[in-house]
């Protein structure tokens, strides 16, 4: 997964820009690997559903299409 840097660099010498504090360059702590899991679990799901059983795609291909259908209509 992926992880943001919220340290300064190692070197960088005291009172450098990665030192600044700047109030509206702040990085809020990420809160979003449980969402980023649970889209990886889903994305993982369909794809398994699309080999193992793919008349279940079929049919949901055939559901969004009749639903378009409908909203043109």
């Amino acid at each position: 997964m992926t992880q943001h840097v919220r340290e300064k660099e190692p070197g960088t010498a005291p009172g450098a820009s990665a030192d600044a504090d700047v109030p509206d360059r702040d990085v809020p702590p990420r809160r979003s690997e449980v969402r980023e899991f649970i889209g990886l679990a889903l994305a993982a799901g369909a794809g398994a559903l699309f080999v193992l059983r793919p008349e279940f795609y079929a049919a949901g291909v055939h559901i969004l299409a009749t639903q378009a259908a409908a909203l043109v209509h």
